[in-house]
């Protein structure tokens, strides 16, 4: 084995640990997210709604109306907010289209597209109507 294969075989490794590491901070922020929006009585009604299109990280329902929210989160709220450009929101609202065909009760009802930015030490900021599907 060459020296370099070592390096390239010891970068992987140390880029599969970082996703990891994301992957958790992720799913951390998101049971953040979701505990806040519980708290501001929220009913979740999935979390990590994905489809080949794109991901929601929670559809929730209040007061009728329904909401798919994205979770960013980073170590700063303008970092976190800077997070969700243009073809992000693209992506979920087809994965949001998806939901409806999936579940045509809620086709009907108001809805909104919300982003809950975290940051650690802070609780979490809400952004309602954060973008808009038919922009």
């Amino acid at each position: 084995m060459k020296p370099s294969d070592r390096t390239s075989g010891s970068d992987q490794d140390s880029h599969e640990a970082r996703r990891r590491i994301a992957f958790r901070f992720g799913l951390s922020a998101e049971s953040r997210a979701a505990a806040f929006l519980i708290a501001k009585g929220y009913r979740i009604l999935t979390r990590r709604f994905r489809t080949p299109l794109g991901e929601i990280d929670i559809v929730a329902r209040r007061r009728g109306v329904l909401v798919f929210v994205e979770v960013k989160a980073r170590d700063s709220f303008d970092a976190a907010a800077e997070a969700i450009g243009e073809r992000q929101q693209s992506r979920i609202i087809a994965a949001a289209q998806l939901w409806l065909a999936a579940h045509p009760e809620d086709a009907m009802r108001d809805m909104r597209f919300d982003v809950i930015l975290v940051v650690p030490g802070s609780l979490p900021r809400h952004l309602q109507a954060a973008f808009d599907a038919s922009a």
